[in-house]
């Protein structure tokens, strides 16, 4: 195993950038990684805490998400490797694999070790559930096809997995434009009524930030700018919201600058001609379809608000977009049948740490 990677250091009077990109592919314990960009960004003088010059943890550019496939020895990290048998579980069949040169047999199940269920079963049903049905629902198919679960059981795992995929896709900086969109929805979270501020990207519907508010006249919209300030790496230079005084404060204070190009803030939409915020509203009838099906949700802590954004911005195809994802018009692209299976085995594969002797174990998290 080796890797070749060359770094470029490139400096100003404000920022200072470290970019480390790799020449070859190089395998790391049983599966291939594939770094496409890796940039370590230190913030303006003024945002620099004395004894601590980084202020941004490390972003991954990616252009291509592929599936995990086994290259090499779990154990060795050889690449001298054979397909030697199944394992039948009571989940399904699991490919086992021969090392020629430490003769072990081992397997991979990267991302759903010690499940009862088979990746397949869990990535369907969270498909269902984000297209529309039910939890129970989605129980009732998987008793259908032999699988019996309790609604219970789909839930944790959408939520573990959404949690998992979530760390991974928020290092993956979008090519957003300039012009972003704000709005707000009002949701029933337990019976009690609450504000899910969005920040969408005009040109690519990419659903960027969200947040959750009490009330909408005395909420400080400021953490829901800053977050898509750092998820793109930029600020638009065109924000376009209703006329909420909350946008207003927290655009002078986050977007405004006083060096140029600067940015604008238009808030005087209406239903009918060019300043309208149809595309926000669009979005806002996706969250309000999902969350009538569950007839409200429960926590603002809920995995369901997360876990639509990754099936809005990766898995789901828009007729606006010529059939393309909003990841897909931002330059990242699923690879794979099961984009499901795709991002939770890419997610799962970004917790292990590179290694030089083929031995990986994965980072506690």
């Amino acid at each position: 195993m080796f890797s070749l990677i060359l770094g470029i250091l490139l400096s100003d009077t404000q920022y200072t950038y470290h970019v480390y990109k790799t020449c070859v592919v190089y395998t790391q314990a049983t599966y291939t990684i594939r770094v496409l960009r890796s940039i370590r960004a230190y913030g303006h003088d003024r945002d620099r805490k004395p004894g601590n010059k980084e202020v941004q943890a490390t972003r991954i550019e990616a252009v291509k998400i592929e599936p995990v496939i086994v290259t090499a020895c779990r154990f060795c990290g050889s690449e001298n490797i054979v397909r030697d048998g199944i394992r039948h579980n009571k989940a399904g069949d699991i490919q086992l694999y021969s090392c020629r040169d430490c003769s072990r047999y081992f397997s991979l199940n990267l991302g759903f070790e010690k499940m009862k269920a088979s990746p397949q079963a869990i990535t369907g049903a969270m498909q269902l559930h984000f297209t529309g049905e039910s939890l129970r629902n989605v129980q009732k198919f998987l008793g259908l096809q032999g699988l019996n679960v309790s609604h219970v059981a789909v839930y944790k795992w959408i939520r573990k997995y959404v949690r998992l995929m979530e760390k991974y896709l928020d290092r993956i900086t979008p090519k957003v434009s300039d012009t972003w969109r704000a709005d707000e929805i009002l949701v029933k979270f337990r019976g009690n009524m609450k504000y899910v501020f969005a920040l969408m990207d005009d040109e690519t519907r990419f659903w960027i930030a969200h947040e959750v508010a009490d009330s909408k006249f005395i909420h400080d919209a400021r953490t829901l700018l800053r977050n898509g300030k750092e998820l793109a790496g930029k600020r638009p230079m065109t924000l376009i919201t209703d006329g909420m005084a909350g946008y207003e404060d927290a655009f002078r204070k986050e977007y405004r600058t006083m060096k140029g190009p600067r940015s604008k803030h238009i808030r005087n939409i209406t239903l009918a001609g060019e300043r309208n915020n149809n595309k926000m509203e669009r979005l806002n009838g996706e969250i309000r379809d999902r969350e009538k099906i569950m007839r409200g949700l429960k926590t603002p802590e809920t995995p369901i608000l997360p876990g639509y954004r990754i099936y809005h911005n990766f898995l789901r195809p828009h007729l606006g977009l010529n059939g393309m994802t909003p990841a897909e018009a931002c330059g990242i692209s699923i690879q794979g049948p099961n984009k499901w299976l795709t991002l939770i085995q890419n997610a799962k594969k970004a917790q292990y740490p590179t290694t030089v002797n083929g031995l990986t174990r994965p980072t506690k998290t």
